[in-house]
């Protein structure tokens, strides 16, 4: 048994205020009890941990991550950064083999929410030479349909995984068969589809805002017109080069969408999220990198845990997918960014649920330390550190099915929890100072976590 003393309690955050002086109790991989530690008994043989002055906060939930190819270096960089808990957006066999690993106990990992692999339109922006699975394309709502019954046939993905190029048609026949056959499906919302019209038909999470922007834009229908025109040349090999070619036609549909915003009717739109309980990820480091890149790093300390030619890529990479952009285009992207914070506030003060999703596996971010960027990201967009916390916890948890078991901090549940040195209510960056982490009831302490990431790094440098 493990008992943690003597700690302030964050226990749920945004549902419940901080609680100090409180001692958690855990055993077989469960909380047990929590209580004020004057009124818990610690039982006879418990190791014992005595966290006065220090924070304790349930395991971290990014509900957005792709670690195919660098799973070795991700499973453990997850929960050593506080991270216990992840939501895969592309089901791979490698992901699924550590997933099994990590769930056995034979590796260090995260607990993993896999996806299936990509359903998209024909043709897709994925041309195969890039994607970690094939890319199930589909064009008719047959197809749509019958992709959906291999998924669930198959059994290992956890949800179906939408993209942006399917027809509404064929995404409508999705989700049909997706209720039928009672899995659910989570992902992009297609760019033939508003927004509403995808939480009608039972989206559970929209990740990313570019179908915000549209949907709440007093020109709607004119943009989306301009939108249909965006075509992918079906002969085009290159994934990078498919993408390039549509980031450059889609920069104006979006720039014009953002110029138009409505605000009335952008009520009406996240009013209607919210009261179907639709989950949107805003994502919005990963539109901070693709926007910003004159902001971009040259180096982070935490990339040392990453293998050096796959950082030192990161910066070719965002120029063969985005291409060299004018100065009229670099001031447009800005202006785009700005605007996501924008419409981040605009889903808060609705009452969208919102969870925390980094797009992990993007250039510049690193598996399980980017989740604390993108709470920096979310409190600047005008969360406060408790909603921001609670978009990385009890909301991630409720939105992946396993509210009662992750998320928060209480008898029953799982017993995944990070220890901080100080309060993250009053600053959100002290979700960095991780202490010790507690991860399927193993308690790494500061020591071995400290040894674990120099594995971790030792394990890069030599890769």
């Amino acid at each position: 048994m493990l008992a943690l003393t003597h700690a302030t309690l964050i226990a749920a955050p945004g549902s419940r205020p901080a609680e100090p002086d409180r001692t958690v109790l855990i055993r077989d991989g469960r909380v047990l009890a929590v209580g004020r530690t004057a009124d818990t008994a610690v039982p006879d043989g418990a190791r014992t941990v005595d966290l006065t002055g220090k924070y304790v906060i349930p395991g971290l939930i990014d509900a957005h991550t792709h670690s195919s190819g660098l799973t070795a270096f991700a499973s453990p960089l997850y929960p050593l950064a506080g991270v216990t808990t992840v939501r895969e957006m592309w089901g791979t066999s490698e992901i699924r083999a550590w997933r099994d690993r990590a769930e056995r106990g034979d590796v260090l990992g995260p607990r993993w929410v896999v996806a299936s692999t990509f359903v998209d339109g024909t043709p897709s922006l994925w041309a195969g030479d890039l994607a970690p699975a094939p890319v199930l394309e589909v064009d008719t709502e047959a197809e749509a349909r019958e992709a959906v019954r291999r998924i669930a046939a198959d059994g290992s993905a956890d949800f179906i995984k939408v993209y942006s190029r399917l027809t509404r048609r064929t995404y409508l026949a999705l989700a049909a068969e997706a209720r039928r056959q009672g899995i659910p499906y989570a992902g992009h919302c297609p760019d033939d589809v508003p927004v509403t019209e995808a939480s009608n038909a039972g989206q559970h999470t929209v990740e990313h805002l570019n179908p915000l922007l549209l949907s709440t834009s007093g020109r709607e229908e004119e943009i989306r017109r301009a939108l249909a025109a965006v075509r992918v040349d079906p002969t085009d090999p290159s994934s990078a080069s498919r993408f390039r070619d549509y980031f450059r036609r889609l920069l104006p549909v979006e720039s014009a969408a953002a110029r138009s915003y409505d605000p009335a009717r952008t009520r009406r739109v996240f009013d209607h999220l919210a009261r179907n309980g639709t989950y949107v990820t805003p994502t919005l480091g990963m539109h901070h990198t693709f926007e910003r890149q004159d902001a971009l790093p040259d180096r982070k300390e935490e990339w040392k845990y990453l293998p050096a030619w796959y950082t030192s890529a990161w910066r070719q990479q965002l120029t063969e997918l985005t291409g060299t952009r004018t100065p009229e285009e670099t001031a447009r992207v800005r202006e785009l960014n700005d605007h996501r914070q924008r419409l981040v506030d605009a889903l808060r003060t609705q009452g969208v649920p919102l969870l925390a999703g980094t797009d992990s596996g993007t250039p510049y971010t690193v598996p399980g330390f980017s989740l604390h960027a993108e709470l920096r990201h979310l409190v600047a967009a005008g969360l406060s550190p408790a909603h921001a916390l609670r978009a990385a916890t009890v909301e991630a948890a409720a939105a992946l099915g396993q509210g009662s078991v992750l998320g928060a901090i209480a008898p029953g549940r799982a017993a995944d929890l990070v220890v901080l040195d100080a309060d993250p209510l009053a600053d959100i960056d002290n979700t960095r100072r991780v202490e010790a982490v507690v991860t399927r009831g193993r308690l790494i302490d500061k020591d071995e976590r400290e040894r674990l990431l120099e594995a971790v790094a030792r394990a890069a440098a030599a890769a």
